[in-house]
């Protein structure tokens, strides 16, 4: 059972490809104490790069959640979260389909950007969605350590490819103080209340800073390297000092974002709890939860209950839909993006096609735009993918799970 009132926190991590965002999280969890050692994608060993297909290519194919408690530290908010439901999201831009539903449940984002890289295609990709979902934003540059770029210079090419807006807060601390007078003057510009408190005060508050973060003006750049753990401490601690939690209702609301299957077979609606509380029990629809799962990584723990700003798996719901909103929560609108590749999926080992159809019908429950349908003129199955290494890993998932090829 979830403690109430606890200041749940869902933060969404996202990336290029190759920027480092499974070894963000990694360090994010070892430097909270959730794990004792952090993983490595090359060495096939992180807590959440788990299922066979992402250790064989060495990336994230699947959303993940990992939980972790923040520090209670004297430069924390007020009004910062205690725990963080961390999801993990796909880099490959053939995947970010995966990562555009879970900004579905995401109260703040952390994007990962490459030092040596920096901004790339798909970076400006996941941008529009951060910007279409209205989620707060704290950038955390990675590889730190096998650049020559400075800190400053990143910041402005950040500004130059994203929009204004992006800050370094090195140093900063919660109550505003650390902030040198050129960059809160730079700031006070984006809004006319901060601009009023600086003419005022010549500084700015931790308050007013929060508030622009919550506004989507103002984006903390934190820089560092993850493989090294340089700079994580600081990042996680960050989390709780600028990223501040939603308001919560008291009314019962919750956005499936998510549909998986177990290795039993095991149906499971990924939920947001956005208000109120979800009981064992509880009917959602027509349907009866039978099981209310938290999971951290590969594992998970069975609860009585899940309260608000919550992430939870439930089983014994056989009809819902990713996107699908209860409670006082709609249904999610059409997302940003969708497929633009048509494929006919051959069958060859002489697994009758219709057979196969009705059981690829599950991995369009798991990714609705497959839009899996049987052409009965053709007698063929079609569906619709993002691109070839999205056609390659579920060549490779239907002959794992249903052992057709």
């Amino acid at each position: 059972m979830e403690k109430d009132g606890l200041q749940n926190l869902t933060l969404a991590i996202l990336a290029h490809v190759d920027a480092g965002k499974t070894t963000t999280a990694e360090a994010l969890l070892y430097e909270s104490g959730a794990i004792k050692t952090p993983g490595r994608v090359d060495h096939k060993d992180a807590f959440l790069d788990t299922h066979f297909l992402e250790k064989k290519r060495g990336i994230t194919i699947f959303s993940k959640q990992a939980v972790l408690d923040l520090p209670q530290d004297a430069g924390r908010a007020e009004e910062a979260s205690e725990r963080v439901f961390l999801l993990d999201t796909p880099g490959h831009a053939d995947l970010s389909s995966e990562a555009e539903r879970v900004l579905w449940a995401a109260d703040a984002a952390l994007l990962v950007v490459s030092a040596p890289d920096g901004v790339q295609a798909h970076t400006k990709t996941l941008w529009q969605l951060l910007e279409k979902y209205r989620l707060p934003v704290l950038v955390w540059v990675n590889k730190m350590d096998i650049t020559e770029r400075s800190r400053g210079e990143i910041t402005a090419d950040l500004a130059k490819h994203l929009g204004e807006g992006f800050a370094d807060f090195t140093g900063v601390c919660a109550d505003g103080s650390g902030l040198s007078s050129k960059l809160a003057e730079e700031i006070s510009m984006l809004s006319e209340r901060s601009m009023e408190e600086f003419i005022e005060n010549s500084a700015l508050s931790g308050d007013s800073l929060r508030a622009l973060i919550r506004e989507r003006r103002l984006f903390p750049c934190f820089f560092g390297s993850a493989l090294k753990l340089d700079g994580t401490a600081e990042l996680l601690s960050a989390l709780g000092r600028w990223i501040t939690v939603p308001e919560r209702s008291e009314s019962f609301g919750a956005k499936a974002f998510k549909i998986s299957y177990d290795q039993q077979g095991t149906r499971l609606t990924w939920l947001k709890i956005t208000g109120g509380k979800l009981r064992v029990r509880d009917m959602l629809g027509e349907e009866k939860v039978t099981q209310i799962r938290v999971y951290s990584g590969a594992k998970f723990s069975a609860a009585d209950d899940a309260c608000a700003g919550s992430v939870a798996a439930v089983c014994g719901l056989a009809i819902s839909f990713a996107g699908q909103g209860f409670g006082f929560e709609k249904d999610s609108a059409s997302p940003l993006l969708e497929p633009v590749l048509s494929y006919t999926i051959e069958i060859t080992d002489g697994t009758d096609p219709f057979t196969a159809f009705s059981k690829l019908s599950q991995l369009a429950e798991e990714d609705p735009l497959l839009s899996v349908v049987w052409d009965e003129k053709l007698r063929e199955i079609q569906a619709r993918f993002m691109g070839k290494v999205q056609a390659e890993v579920l060549e490779q998932l239907i002959e794992d799970r249903f052992g057709i090829a």
